[in-house]
C-alpha cells in the first residue's frame, strides 16, 4: 500500500510500483476485467494515501538557557572544585584564581586604614601628659618670678619715698614685673590649648581620609572575593572549559551551569496553527522513555517567521511559515528533559 502524504505536498508512492507488477500479473490471469476492478481499487487507495490528515502535534527538542561563570578579574586558574555533570547547591565553590596580588593590596590598604584612623584619633585629643606637665612647670615657674617681680617693685618703691635710688631703678623693677607677668600668661595659655584637640577642620581632614582609606580596603575586599566564584543557584555542571594552571581572561566563562528551571521546550508551529496558541497557554510534552506527558506553558511565541518567502505571500507559500514556540514546564514538574531531547508538543 502507499504511504500517507503529508498535506498539500506530493504523494510519496514508493509502495505503488509493487502494486503495479501484481495488477500485471493478475491482469494475465483474469483478463481486462480484473484489471478493471483493480485499477478502480488502486485509485481509491491513493485518494485515502494523498488526502490531508489533521495535526496532532508539533515537534520540537529540549533547550536549556546556560549560566556562564567569569570572573571581573583576570589570573591564573589556582582551583577548580567540580567537574561536568555534577550537580552543585547554591553558595557551592566552583573556582578560584590566584589572589596574591589582591590579599597584598588589601592588606596594604588595611595598614593605611589604620594609620588614618590613629591620626584622626590624635587629632580629638590635646597634648600628651608629659608635654602638658612640661608647660605646668614652666607656668609655675614664670609664676614664681611675677611674684618676686612684683615684691621687688614694692622694695624698689620704698626705697625711692627714701630717696636711696634713682627714677630709673624703680622704673626697671616694674618693666620686669610686666614682662613676668606677660610670661605667666602666655604660658597660662598654652597650658589651656595643651589640653584643646586639633581645630576642626584640620579633624574634619583627617576623618575624610581614613574614610578613603575605608573605601580602598573594600575595593581591595570586592577585588579578593571576586577570585573566587560561588555557585548563583542550585544547578547542573555542564561544561569546564578551563584546568586548574591555565590563565583565564577578564570576563571569559570558566564553566557552564544549567539551573533546572531553564530548560524549557522548543516547538515549531505552522502558520495555520499560530491563532490556536497564546502565551501562558498549557501544552503537554512528550518524549522518548518519559512515562507520562509533562506539564507546561507556552512563555514565548515568536514575533517573526523562521522561514519567509522571498517577494509574495502567495497561499502555497504561507503553507512555508513557521513560528518558534517555547514552553517551559511547570515548577512542580521533575526536571526529566535534557537539551536536544526530541519532544511531541501538543495541546491538552
Amino acid at each position: 500500500m502507499a504511504r500517507q502524504c503529508k498535506p498539500r505536498h506530493r504523494c510519496k508512492l514508493s509502495g505503488v510500483r509493487g502494486t503495479i507488477e501484481v495488477m500485471n500479473r493478475i491482469a494475465l490471469h483474469s483478463g481486462w476485467q480484473g484489471l478493471r476492478a483493480l485499477l478502480c481499487c488502486l485509485l481509491l487507495t491513493l485518494i485515502g494515501a494523498c488526502s490531508e490528515q489533521p495535526a496532532q502535534g508539533w515537534s520540537g527538542y529540549a533547550e536549556g538557557d546556560y549560566v556562564y561563570i567569569a570572573a571581573p578579574l583576570s589570573g591564573r586558574l589556582e582551583t577548580i572544585a567540580v567537574q561536568a555533570g555534577q550537580s552543585v547547591a547554591k553558595g557551592a565553590s566552583l573556582f578560584a584564581l590566584d589572589a596574591e596580588a589582591e590579599r597584598a593590596a588589601s592588606d596594604e590598604a588595611a595598614a593605611r586604614l589604620a594609620s588614618a584612623r590613629a591620626q584622626a584619633l590624635n587629632l580629638d585629643k590635646g597634648r600628651r601628659s608629659d608635654e602638658v606637665a612640661v608647660t605646668q612647670a614652666q607656668l609655675a615657674q614664670a609664676q614664681a618670678s611675677a611674684a618676686f617681680m612684683q615684691s621687688e617693685l614694692a622694695r624698689q618703691q620704698q626705697l625711692l619715698a627714701q630717696g636711696f635710688i634713682s627714677r630709673s631703678r624703680l622704673d626697671d623693677a616694674s618693666t620686669a614685673l610686666t614682662q613676668a607677668q606677660a610670661r605667666v600668661a602666655e604660658l597660662s595659655a598654652a597650658l589651656r590649648v595643651a589640653h584643646l584637640p586639633a581645630r576642626s577642620d584640620e579633624r574634619t581632614a583627617t576623618q575624610a581620609s581614613a574614610t578613603a582609606a575605608s573605601e580602598v580596603l573594600r575595593q581591595s575586599k570586592w577585588r579578593e572575593g571576586q577570585k573566587q566564584q560561588t555557585a548563583p543557584e542550585d544547578a547542573l555542571v555542564s561544561e569546564v572549559f578551563f584546568r586548574a594552571g591555565e590563565f583565564v581572561a577578564v570576563g571569559q566563562p570558566v564553566l557552564a551551569l544549567l539551573p533546572p528551571k531553564n530548560i524549557k521546550a522548543r516547538f515549531f508551529v505552522p502558520e495555520s496553527d499560530l491563532a490556536k496558541l497564546k502565551p501562558d497557554q498549557a501544552v503537554l510534552l512528550a518524549c522518548d522513555g518519559c512515562a507520562a506527558p509533562i506539564a507546561a506553558r507556552i512563555s514565548r511565541i515568536a514575533t517573526q517567521a523562521e522561514y519567509t518567502p522571498p517577494v509574495i505571500y502567495s497561499n502555497a507559500q504561507r503553507a512555508k511559515l513557521v513560528f518558534m514556540v517555547e514552553a517551559r514546564p511547570d515548577s512542580a514538574t521533575p526536571a526529566v528533559l535534557h537539551p536536544g531531547q526530541p519532544l511531541d508538543v501538543r495541546l491538552p
